[in-house]
């Protein structure tokens, strides 16, 4: 009888970015994501306005990565649940950086980092948005399932020559089960 690998997240630290790096370099390699591999991995992942990083860990080796930071001017996710909502740009955080390793999916750890993040979101009491490139399905598919909520679509600027379309989401209604990522699922880079 096989035994089911111990999965669980906790607050990201200093010794964890290399195997953050690494992870992030699979992720980037079998998905494209991030679009544009950062000149500076562990600088890319530490960067903007952070209220928190968490990891998952899987048979205890990091596997996954998400953080929680303050949203910039660029951002469209804040915007439009600012504009739906009436709720001041300052009350809202943005997820970022989520990722789960190719070999670490299927075990729900983007849902239990998405499930942190928003947990952590309400402690602060601000109120959790994302936004993910159009073309990233896999992404999308997670954020759905989990009972991440569309707002619509925006254009974001990354540089004067490149500029993409995102999908953007708030988090699910406080109290609305979310469908875990678990076997059988497609897994997501996010």
């Amino acid at each position: 009888m096989s035994h089911a690998p111990a999965a669980y997240v906790r607050p990201r630290h200093a010794p964890d970015l290399p195997a953050c790096v690494e992870a992030l370099s699979q992720v980037h390699v079998a998905d494209g994501y991030p679009t544009n591999w950062p000149e500076q991995p562990a600088g890319w992942l530490t960067g903007g306005s952070l209220l928190g990083a968490w990891v998952a860990e899987l048979d205890g080796r990091v596997a996954g990565h998400v953080v929680l930071c303050r949203g910039g001017t660029d951002d469209v996710a804040p915007g439009l649940w600012s504009s739906r909502e009436g709720v001041p740009v300052d009350r809202i955080a943005v997820v970022s950086r989520l990722f789960v390793a190719p070999g670490a999916r299927g075990h729900g750890l983007g849902a239990r980092l998405l499930a942190r993040v928003v947990a952590e979101a309400g402690e602060l009491g601000l109120f959790p948005v994302l936004d993910v490139v159009e073309s990233d399905t896999s992404a999308t598919a997670l954020y759905e399932r989990t009972g991440w909520r569309f707002l619509g679509t925006g254009e974001q600027h990354w540089s004067p020559r490149q500029t993409v379309t995102v999908r953007c989401y708030a988090a699910p209604e406080p109290g609305v089960p979310a469908v875990p990522d678990g076997p059988g699922s497609s897994g997501a880079p996010v």
